[in-house]
């Protein structure tokens, strides 16, 4: 596991006692499941990247994994990276850019993620029946980021798997509006990369209680099976 920490015993306890179970689901249906796979690209995952996350790089060996055992079991696998596109002269998401990157790497965040150039990890393996869609905010399903919420409803999917990086920010936001939107959520702890084991502990903790369930991959598969 790259992150050496999960969710912590008082938070387990927490939910156990306000629903009587821990996970939420005992059943995965793959008729039903997709897994989304976020931000796993060259902005995240490079070395040297303007907004490079190290333990990304740390989950490409678990996501192949993951991904093979779901391509068996006919589990669509949706691979959403990360894309900001100039209009006018101006990135389409000025207030980003403009606040939270810093001036020194602001450019270079800019270029990198241009849409013509947005590929998933070389280290990742693919498949041609992987789908893979464009977003532009954090989350992958609020209105006018991506297209995810059409293609999840066009497959007739009611369960989201998710990993990628960052857990906190991406994979949490997306997670959080997933729930919200009506689909069953699973954050796969081993399969998700924060830059911080805090961090990424904090994201488990808060899709635990509130927004979904955590799993590894391997208690993924397992209920698929």
């Amino acid at each position: 596991m790259v992150h050496s920490v999960t969710i912590r015993k008082e938070i387990a306890d927490r939910v156990l006692q306000r629903r009587g179970r821990y996970h939420l689901f005992d059943r995965l249906d793959p008729a039903r499941t997709a897994l989304v796979a976020i931000d796993m690209q060259n902005t995240f995952c490079a070395p040297g990247a303007p907004a490079e996350v190290p333990a990304a790089r740390g989950i490409v060996e678990p996501i192949n994994i993951l991904t093979a055992g779901l391509r068996a079991l006919r589990v669509p696998v949706i691979w959403v990276l990360h894309a900001n596109e100039r209009i006018g002269g101006k990135s389409d998401w000025e207030l980003f850019f403009n606040t939270i990157v810093a001036d020194e790497v602001r450019e270079r965040t800019i270029e990198s993620l241009v849409p013509a150039k947005q590929s998933v990890w070389d280290g990742l393996l693919t498949s041609p029946a992987d789908r893979t869609v464009l977003k532009n905010r954090y989350s992958a399903l609020i209105p006018g980021s991506s297209p995810l919420e059409r293609v999840l409803r066009g497959l007739g999917i009611d369960t989201v798997l998710i990993a990628g990086t960052k857990t906190n920010v991406c994979c949490e936001s997306t997670a959080r509006d997933a729930m919200m939107l009506d689909f069953k959520v699973v954050l796969i702890e081993d399969c998700c990369a924060a830059l911080s084991d805090e961090e990424h502990r904090s994201a488990l903790e808060n899709i635990i209680q509130q927004f979904g369930d955590v799993m590894t991959a391997a208690e993924v598969l397992a209920r698929l099976r």
